[in-house]
């Protein structure tokens, strides 16, 4: 199937569209799968920190591309969190059509004017542009996990920098192993009244599942999530090794990591999809 882009996905999907971060090549293939399984789309998330884990961003880039192409539904690859320009203009070039440009640490204004020619290079070569206001809590420790957005705020981030797609803060945040979030369902609302592109949830891993199915309902598009899957790979391969001692082919605890990342993300998306 011809490679998809983020912006279409979630234009035409009715439901939440879940977006999961690749970590390595079998995160990729068990991501699609689970998309496979329930016959929708699905996008597969890049992070700096993944690119700086494998030491370039090509490779795992053209991988989760060709991987993107080969699958039975749409499936869009998307940067996530890149807060190096150069880094954004490589992942176009090879051509990701999506990216999330992080300029949130930076003062407002310096943010709002890095953002903005980030997204106006991005458009001149179709590429759909993401950003974040402020900080969304748990990422580096800049905000407390109470850190909310701020609708009017919002609305005038998204007409000064003229991005496609804001991630908001509303309660969740990153990297929690427990799914205990409280999310401010009625700022959702709110936002979703205010701003006119879609709404992006952060630090989705650690928000309960009829939670997450409320918050899509109040107005949240693309749903991210991945600690909880990486929590599930690790989780999978530890049982594998223990019930295991002499395996050395990592060909066969991998596949459990595998097989456990298909059967979360099939949920997942079923919960995004209810």
């Amino acid at each position: 199937m011809p490679l998809a882009v983020t912006g279409d996905i979630i234009r035409t999907s009715p439901a939440g569209v879940g977006a999961f971060n690749v970590i390595q090549l079998e995160h990729a293939t068990a991501i699609v799968a689970g998309a496979e399984a329930l016959g929708v789309p699905v996008v597969l998330q890049i992070s700096e920190n993944c690119v700086r884990y494998h030491g370039a961003l090509e490779p795992v880039a053209l991988a989760s591309l060709a991987i993107a192409r080969r699958a039975s539904v749409p499936v869009a690859v998307h940067l996530d969190h890149a807060t190096d320009r150069a880094l954004v203009e490589e992942a176009v070039e090879l051509g990701i059509r999506s990216v999330m440009f992080d300029a949130s640490a930076l003062p407002d204004e310096e943010n709002v004017a890095a953002t903005a020619s980030v997204a106006a290079w991005c458009h001149e070569r179709g590429a759909w542009v993401e950003a974040e206001l402020g900080e969304v809590g748990g990422k580096d420790g800049v905000h407390a996990p109470g850190a909310r957005t701020k609708p009017h705020e919002a609305v005038d981030y998204v007409a000064r920098t003229g991005v496609d797609a804001l991630a908001v803060a509303v309660g969740s945040s990153h990297a929690m192993t427990t799914k205990d979030a409280v999310l401010d369902l009625d700022l959702i609302a709110e936002l979703r009244a205010a701003v006119p592109v879609p709404l992006v949830l952060h630090g989705s891993s650690g928000v309960p599942d009829d939670t997450l199915r409320a918050a899509v309902r109040q107005g949240m598009k693309k749903i991210n999530i991945s600690t909880h899957l990486n929590k599930a790979f690790t989780g999978a391969v530890r049982d594998h090794l223990a019930h295991d001692a002499k395996v050395v082919d990592p060909r066969k605890y991998m596949r459990s990591g595998r097989d456990a990342v298909t059967r979360e993300v099939t949920h997942l998306l079923g919960v995004l999809g209810g």
